[in-house]
């Protein structure tokens, strides 16, 4: 009897407290949107943590909340935010897919080493060393933190002990940008495909003593005959880009003499039809002399008109809105080719 009196006080209190428990669970519940279950469901369960947020989940709440806009998952892309939206009940918005690009073409053979890294191969811990072997201060360490930050396979280290991005596994999640001490690497749309592969500061010819492809800061394709449309601008020594319009570059391109860009994309050439009349002023030559390419324009003396060489030709366009007769065209219906 004495055993059994304790044991049955222990059983009525926890069944009482059991109850209180039940109780309280009842009254201070949170209630869990359902929706957030719903997203995140459909969300690809990578939790890579580009959106900001800790995980897939974490991102689901934050975007029932309010805390964050519902189109930051970019390895979902634009069926997922469209699913999103139909849970929220509201309109997506316009998603722009985008990709990593790697703005530095100094490998082994462009840009001088001060001296061989042997440490840890990691490009923060290179950093840490004097800045890293790499005379240049702004240039890839080449040690493949960012190779080692992608978590979809996309990147490579490529034989010049650059970055390489396949461009058809990247998702745009930044975990790269994220993961470069120098800045290098950068999102941008994957309709850019033209864009600056430097990031140096120095002027010009602390440039070159450094790597023989860094931007020198020399203007050329800022200059407003070369991009009239003004879509690159210089900020300090580094030509800066506008990439909301993915307008054509090519003629930027071309006038760089240190072959600084990457362009991705050949431009059709252009054609003159029978319209062209030389200009009412026999020594306007609009077109001639907004041409950036040397005597990629000559007269056509059999047909008395104007002719582009179509193996020069770069397609800048930069002749068509000049000339008065509309005489400038697409040789053929395709606008561009991709390489």
């Amino acid at each position: 009897m004495l055993v059994l009196a304790p044991v049955l006080i222990l059983g009525l209190s926890g069944i009482i407290f059991g109850a209180i428990l039940a109780y309280a669970s009842k009254i201070f519940s949170v209630k869990v949107d359902p929706r957030i279950d719903e997203i995140y469901e459909v969300l690809p369960g990578s939790n890579c943590g580009a959106c900001g947020a800790p995980g897939c989940l974490g991102y689901a709440e934050c975007i029932v909340t309010g805390r964050s806009e519902m189109d930051l998952c970019s390895p979902g892309g634009e069926d997922v935010l469209k699913i999103i939206a139909e849970i929220l009940g509201t309109e997506a918005k316009e998603f722009v897919k985008m990709k990593a690009v790697v703005q530095c073409k100094g490998g082994k053979e462009e840009a001088k080493q001060l001296f061989e890294y042997n440490g840890i191969e990691d490009c923060s811990a290179a950093e840490l060393v004097a800045g890293g072997g790499k005379a240049c201060v702004y240039g890839c360490l080449g040690l493949g933190s960012c190779v080692r930050a992608c978590p979809y396979n996309a990147m490579f280290m490529g034989p010049s002990e650059l970055p390489v991005v396949i461009e058809e596994l990247c998702t745009g999640c930044g975990l790269c940008v994220k993961a470069c001490p120098r800045d290098i690497m950068k999102l941008v749309p994957v309709t850019q495909k033209i864009y600056l592969c430097c990031v140096s500061k120095d002027k010009g010819k602390a440039v070159k003593d450094v790597c023989t492809v860094g931007c020198t800061g020399c203007t050329l394709c800022a200059n407003p005959k070369t991009t009239p449309s003004g879509d690159i601008v210089m900020d300090g020594n580094l030509p800066v880009i506008n990439f909301t319009k993915n307008i054509n570059l090519a003629a930027a391109v071309h006038k760089c003499p240190t072959n600084s860009f990457v362009q991705e994309i050949e431009f059709e050439p252009l054609g003159i039809n029978e319209n062209c009349d030389k200009c009412a002023d026999k020594t306007a030559q609009l077109c001639v002399k907004t041409c950036p390419v040397k005597n990629c324009i000559t007269l056509n003396e059999e047909k008395d008109i104007y002719r582009i060489n179509q193996e020069t030709c770069i397609g800048c366009r930069l002749c068509k809105p000049v000339c008065p007769k509309d005489a400038v065209e697409l040789k053929t219906e395709e606008e561009v080719v991709v390489k």
